[in-house]
This record gives C-alpha cells, structure tokens and sequence, in this order.
C-alpha cells in the first residue's frame, strides 16, 4: 500500500512558474514508475509526465516537454513537477500516480488527491 500527498498548487500567472511536489509513504518499490497527471474541467485526465524510482528514466507528454521538469528524492520520498512558462491551457488538478504497471504513460493503482493548479493570462 502507498499513499501520496501532493502539495505546491495555486494560482499562477501565465509565464511564471510553480513546483508541485509529491510525498509517498509505505512500501515504495525500486521498480514503481512515478507519474503526474491532470484533469481539466469537462476533460479527461491526461498524462503528463513519469519518472522511475530506481533510476530516474524521465518521459514527457508533448504538451509540457521543455517546459516541466519532472524528479525524485528518495531519501525524501517524495516526486516534484517544476512546471516553468505556464500557460493557461495547464489549468488543472494535479494528480500523483504509481504503482501496478511499469509501463511510462499507464495509470497506476495509487493515487493523490490532487492539488489545483490556475494560470491566468
């Protein structure tokens, strides 16, 4: 069983930024493939970048590639998303994901509750 506590959202004009973080606690397997995803109003939830926890291999959705860092701290147990040059089409709740598959984009089994993230224009 792991949970996951995000934190870090807001409300952030566009072409600032934000760093969201991700806190796992429980049993945290070397192999767990790390993921955040969103969900806009009226939208489905869409991946958006993944990380794994043994050795760090990254992957990005097109939407946010050279704009959102994804990374890990095992020793903090904990994932972060720096999100730079926000627009306002990033609006979202932000969700941690892990667990169940190893493959980059899947939906793992544990979830976050999420946390909002606005950009204005």
């Amino acid at each position: 069983q792991v949970q996951l506590l995000e934190s870090g959202g807001g409300l952030q004009q566009a072409g600032e930024a934000l760093r969201l973080s991700c806190r796992a606690s429980g049993v945290i397997f070397d192999t767990y493939v790390f993921r955040w995803f969103r969900q806009a109003p009226g939208k489905e939830r869409e991946f958006v970048a993944s990380i794994t926890w043994n050795g760090g291999s990254t992957n990005y959705a097109d939407s946010v590639k050279g704009r959102f860092t994804i990374s890990r701290d095992k020793t903090k147990t904990t994932m972060y998303l720096q999100m730079d040059s926000l627009k306002p089409e990033d609006t979202a709740v932000y969700y941690c994901n892990t667990g169940g598959s190893f493959i980059a984009a899947a939906r793992g089994i544990y979830w976050g509750q999420g946390t909002q993230v606005t950009v204005s224009s």
